[in-house]
């Protein structure tokens, strides 16, 4: 029997989407800071951290993405629409994914991936419907390009071409704030389209299948994606993430980073996958309630995390940046996630839905009778 939220909502895509915006934490919050200290801990949360999360986190971000845009046309077609409606549904959603991405890049902070999903819908949306054969194969082309896109920037920062984080660049003020993100956010928006495509085509697939939404049906497939994937990422990430944390420089440095990138795809998906066989085995208590709970608000608390690293890190604001290390940031992280759970769990209480899904929803259907 499907495990199921008090909502009527599978339970494991919401664990999964609850449990990535940890890892989207984790993976963020360090690149606001100075980096690493001389400390052992500074140094040992530097490398968990490029191990764990750093270029892994995105791609289990954006296969859940997938998975629920394979959600929804699987609805729309139960409900009897038809592919023409579906396809003007998705480039509706993507214009707005668009702005509220716009609004986020450049006003919060240049990590956005919410307009990257918007142009990728706009641009892609006919590979919704597109055959089992075609979404894996895209997926397989464009893993080494996407994977080439993300590792270039790092490639380069470790050349000394650019800084290697945001904490000894980000902008004095608030108007050279705004300025820097103007002028970068299209560039990464349709440059970071390439890095989505493997993930979310492979994500759709998933959805067709219900592999999370049934995941005690899947259980073999399940086990096999989480040790295989986990297993290459840990082997293919070490040499990378002991470059980034300092403590090792490997023969031959950006294919240590490629590689990291590459394997990270696998670790994304297999952290989903190992989500999948939790929510086989756990039961409705106050934790997974809350934890689904965030899930089911995972864009409101995305969008918070980055008003959190706003108000903290920059220098027209708290300043911290330069004065924190990679434990401490990763403590950060936690607590922020921590928060959001015990957010999630209160709107959960009190009936709220999370307000950026509610108002994404009114923007998408409000011209139509699908709502």
């Amino acid at each position: 029997m499907t495990v199921m939220t008090s909502t009527g909502r599978s339970l494991a895509p919401d664990l999964a989407r609850g449990f990535m915006l940890l890892a989207i934490a984790l993976a963020h919050a360090p690149v606001f800071v100075s980096g690493a200290g001389p400390g052992v801990l500074d140094g040992v949360a530097a490398f968990l951290d490029h191990l764990l999360a750093h270029n892994q986190a995105r791609p289990m971000f954006v296969f859940l993405f997938g998975y629920a845009l394979g959600q929804l046309a699987c609805r729309h077609q139960a409900k009897g629409g038809d592919w023409i409606s579906l396809r003007k549904l998705l480039r509706r959603r993507g214009r707005w994914l668009i702005v509220i991405g716009f609004v986020h890049g450049v006003l919060l902070v240049p990590l956005d991936i919410v307009a990257v999903y918007g142009f990728t819908l706009l641009v892609l949306a006919p590979l919704v419907r597109a055959r089992d054969s075609v979404l894996c194969w895209t997926a397989a082309l464009a893993l080494a390009p996407a994977a080439l896109v993300v590792s270039g920037p790092i490639i380069l920062a470790y050349a000394g071409a650019v800084p290697i984080t945001p904490a000894g660049s980000m902008p004095a003020d608030l108007g050279s704030h705004l300025l820097s993100g103007l002028q970068l956010w299209p560039f990464k928006t349709v440059l970071g389209t390439i890095d989505v495509v493997p993930g979310m085509l492979l994500g759709i697939w998933a959805a067709r299948r219900r592999i999370l939404d049934e995941p005690e049906r899947h259980q073999t497939l399940l086990r096999r994606v989480t040790v295989i994937g986990l297993g290459v990422a840990l082997i293919g990430r070490l040499a990378g993430a002991l470059l980034m944390a300092g403590v090792w420089t490997p023969p031959a440095p950006s294919a240590a980073v490629l590689a990291h990138t590459l394997t990270g795809y696998a670790g994304g998906i297999a952290l989903a996958a190992l989500i999948g066989l939790v929510a086989t085995r756990v039961e409705g208590g106050p934790f997974t309630t809350a934890l689904a709970a965030l899930g089911q608000r995972s864009l409101t608390f995305y969008l918070f995390q980055s008003v959190v690293f706003l108000v903290l890190f920059y220098p027209f604001t708290l300043d911290l940046g330069g004065e924190l290390g990679f434990a401490e940031a990763s403590g950060i992280a936690v607590a922020i996630w921590a928060v959001s759970i015990l957010l999630a769990e209160w709107m959960r209480r009190a009936g709220y839905r999370g307000p950026a899904e509610v108002l994404l929803r009114r923007l998408t259907y409000r011209h139509s009778s699908g709502a």
